[in-house]
């Protein structure tokens, strides 16, 4: 049996304990919690298995040289002391990603420079010829982690990227609206709540279905790598095709989901977006994506649980922000009784218009916005009658978790980041702030920069549930004769 290595899982902070809690059931050992990141070890297929399976992960790295420098010289004598003609040669090509937290490393993009010298300048010595760096679509991907551990001196970690494009990019995106819920961040909401398929799934301001999409795969215990179209670890000089071919084509965890998925809006086309990715994901037998206003919700006929991304007035705003937010609190107050529903937002004034007690706040990042994620357990009469009749509000392990969260100070400096494109992972956040300020009255003009990749050899199917079998990936084009070309019956959608 292969030797274990060491792993680390990226993802957005908040999400941690979360991921966590997937790479545990996925049977990764040695698993630890870190800032935006969870380290694990595991084997090869270990590796592929995160890489195919979790839902809240953005990147899986496998570290391949730890030390300290003190400055960029150090830098480059450590990284020509590995032997790279186990990793490369002239006619494959590498890019380098850096992030830097140190007084000595400034610059990001000047530590992937050295880096790249020293790559270079080995296979000169060695062989007169150099490989050439692709960062659109390299053959290799290198990951250099620089952090001060003490004045003077950084620890740094180079690690090789197994996954290639961030895994939030699942494949099943068609088309998007303003704004979009990252599927990651959307993944990691559901999961938070608990919820496993148990009740119907509402969320009443669906946009482009993220959450509808994310919640039909956790309810069905799909992997979401089956709609990516390749990683970056079958690039690699030890791939193993037919292990991957094995994770890839095996079903055995998928369940039955019984009941079902609602989306509204109000926009039309944020509806027909929302089908059009639904429909993308094979998963409409399953979802159901109507136009309606909020304000006109009413008590679902099933046990539920909502769970809802309004606008904050940031990217996305509303000629009413908090009339919109009262109108939420007064909908869920009297047409959605003896159900949870759970609320992101950003702003401090807005949650207050609810005018609902929540049982847990979870801070969480939205891209560079620092939001809270609330649960509100909505019942018939008053909350003195409901615990008298032995109903519960906060349970022990949401008391826990609330103690837990003493970094959520209102009265913090809230530091936002300059790039408002920048993904969260990426940098580092060296505070978590939630606090009151002023609305803004200007709207934000946000564009999707990332799009679904498309082609007509894509692994990820592209079809309705009807058509969705698995991919052969040997083959590229067909697909396995076996028991899982027809495990859906076809519908319409």
């Amino acid at each position: 049996m292969e030797n274990e290595f060491e792993l680390i899982a990226k993802t957005f902070m908040g999400l941690e304990p979360v991921l966590a809690k997937e790479l545990t059931q996925l049977g990764a050992n040695n698993v630890q919690i870190g800032r935006r990141m969870v380290s694990f070890t595991g084997d090869k297929e270990m590796m592929y298995r995160a890489n195919f399976s979790l839902h809240t992960a953005i990147k899986i790295l496998k570290p391949i040289h730890r030390f300290k420098a003190q400055s960029a010289d150090d830098v480059y004598e450590e990284i020509m002391k590995i032997d790279w003609s186990e990793y490369l040669d002239n006619d494959r090509t590498f890019s380098v990603d850096s992030v830097v937290f140190s007084e000595e490393f400034r610059h990001s993009k000047f530590v992937s420079y050295k880096v790249k010298d020293a790559i270079v300048d080995q296979f000169r010595e060695k062989t007169g010829k150099r490989p050439n760096i692709s960062v659109a679509n390299p053959d290799l991907r290198l990951h250099i982690h620089i952090a001060d551990v003490a004045p003077g001196k950084s620890e740094c970690t180079l690690c090789l990227d197994s996954s290639g494009e961030s895994l939030h990019r699942r494949g099943y995106r068609q088309e998007s609206v303003e704004a979009p819920l990252n599927e990651v961040l959307a993944a990691g909401m559901i999961l938070m709540t608990g919820w496993q398929g148990e009740t119907d799934f509402i969320d009443p301001m669906c946009g482009s279905g993220t959450l509808l999409v994310e919640a039909a795969l956790i309810a069905r215990n799909m992997a979401p790598g089956l709609f990516r179209k390749e990683y970056a670890f079958e690039k690699w000089p030890d791939f193993d095709a037919d292990l991957f071919d094995k994770i890839y084509n095996d079903d055995s965890k998928e369940r039955e989901f019984k009941h079902h998925i609602y989306g509204y809006d109000i926009d039309m086309k944020a509806v027909n977006t929302a089908r059009l990715n639904a429909k993308a994901a094979g998963l409409t037998a399953d979802i159901t994506v109507e136009q309606q206003d909020f304000k006109d919700f009413s008590q679902p006929k099933e046990k539920s649980i909502l769970v809802c991304n309004p606008p904050y007035g940031e990217r996305i705003s509303t000629p009413d922000l908090l009339g919109t937010y009262r109108m939420i609190g007064e909908r869920l107050k009297h047409q959605f009784l003896n159900n949870d529903a759970w609320i992101l937002s950003y702003r401090e004034e807005c949650f207050e218009q609810i005018g609902l007690k929540p049982s847990i706040k979870i801070p969480v990042y939205n891209g560079s916005l620092e939001c809270e994620f609330r649960k509100y357990q909505i019942f018939d009469g008053k909350l003195k009658t409901f615990r008298s009749e032995g109903g519960t509000v906060k349970t022990e392990e949401e008391k826990r978790q609330m103690a837990e969260k003493h970094r959520f100070k209102k009265n913090r400096e809230f530091k936002q980041r300059l790039d408002e494109q920048e993904e969260n992972e990426d940098s580092d956040i060296r505070s978590f702030t939630f606090h009151r300020h002023e609305l803004s009255s200007r709207d934000r003009d946000f564009k999707e920069t990332r799009g679904p990749r498309r082609s007509k050899d894509s692994r990820g199917p592209q079809r309705d549930r009807g058509d969705r079998e698995r991919f052969d990936r040997k083959g590229g084009k067909g697909f396995k004769g076996s028991k899982r070309n027809n495990r859906f019956n076809n519908d319409e959608d």
